[in-house]
């Protein structure tokens, strides 16, 4: 169906030479009617007749309103240009202030971003640890997070964050963990340099017959042997039964290994000694206490790392109390085998 059937009226998008001819035939009648008028008001006046000066004057005033015409329409046009002109240059500076602001903001931010990093690493640099590691941290955590897997890259934020949350707990002094953490004991003994005084309740009894028992004792017998650490232990016992034949045996294992090994009854302890709370803890170069907290059943249900002063100077007066009370020969001890280190 097509447009008259339907009612419809379509108009056809006028052209540019349609929009042209009704400004020319507008002009052209103007400078008609303004030749006309003259020649009309030319015969008037003039007396003589004289049809050329009529005609000269008539074609004057029609040219020049033609001139004027096309002068007016020349300046509407550039008046539109100077305006559109304005509006473009306005538009380009703001859009230049825009992109200036966001610029400045992006640089701003980048070097923030490298002055902190180089705050940083200037504190580190002026630090008394060792910055070679932190710098090989930043630079493989970089390399994990652009070839990676999601898994992989998930994973290492998460250990970052965990290295972050116990640096931040040792600079305020003490760090925690749930369960018992062999690594940081192990760590720990590794980089011992003067002594390592611990003592032994029936709360880690299993754990000597484990894996991570003999990575302990192997590197406290090297810290013995190769640095000259003194390392000294107390099993800790409440009544003279429980030193038993097995933990006889338990303590001759730990002097195999150059350990100062030996055994306390709480029971035969003097009174000095027996105010003194059993637990387990371990004192590493008398700096830090490496701790246990058993739960209801018995087991380590976190572990503790306690390195302000007070609380340090406590334990090393504690099992200073502890092992001058039990030394060879004592109330509570037995005539120790020959093969004791000391």
């Amino acid at each position: 169906m097509n447009g008259a059937s339907t009612g419809e009226v379509r108009t056809a998008p006028r052209t540019q030479d349609q929009t042209q001819i009704p400004k020319l035939l507008r002009k052209t009648l103007f400078t008609v009617l303004v030749a006309g008028g003259t020649w009309v008001l030319t015969s008037v006046l003039n007396q003589d007749k004289n049809q050329v000066w009529q005609l000269t004057v008539s074609v004057v005033l029609g040219g020049a309103a033609l001139i004027i015409q096309y002068l007016v329409e020349f300046e509407q046009r550039l008046e539109t240009m100077e305006s559109g002109h304005k509006k473009r240059i306005r538009e380009m500076k703001d859009s230049l202030a825009e992109h200036n602001a966001q610029m400045r903001a992006a640089v701003d931010e980048s070097f923030a971003k490298i002055n902190d990093a180089t705050e940083l690493f200037s504190q580190v640099d002026r630090s008394v640890l060792r910055s070679d590691g932190v710098t090989r941290l930043a630079r493989k955590y970089t390399q994990v997070g652009e070839h990676g897997s999601e898994i992989v890259k998930t994973f290492a934020q998460e250990e970052i964050g965990r290295l972050a949350s116990l640096m931040e707990s040792l600079s305020n002094g003490s760090a925690d963990c749930p369960g018992e953490n062999h690594d940081w004991l192990i760590d720990l003994t590794t980089c011992a340099r003067k002594t390592v005084y611990a003592t032994s309740t029936s709360v880690d009894r299993d754990f000597w017959f484990s894996e991570p028992a003999n990575r302990y004792l192997k590197a406290q017998e090297e810290a013995i042997k190769q640095r000259g650490v003194e390392v000294r232990r107390l099993f800790l016992v409440s009544r003279p039964e429980e030193r038993t034949e097995s933990l006889e045996r338990l303590c001759d294992r730990h002097r195999e290994f150059g350990i100062d090994a030996r055994i306390a009854v709480r029971s035969l302890l003097p009174p000095r000694a027996q105010v003194t709370p059993l637990n387990d803890f371990i004192l590493f170069d008398g700096e830090l206490s490496y701790e246990t907290e058993p739960d209801v059943e018995i087991v380590p249900a976190k572990t503790l790392l306690k390195m302000t002063r007070q609380h340090v100077e406590e334990r090393v007066s504690r099992f200073n109390v502890l092992w001058e009370a039990t030394e060879p020969g004592g109330p509570d001890s037995e005539p120790e085998p020959s093969t004791a280190s000391g």
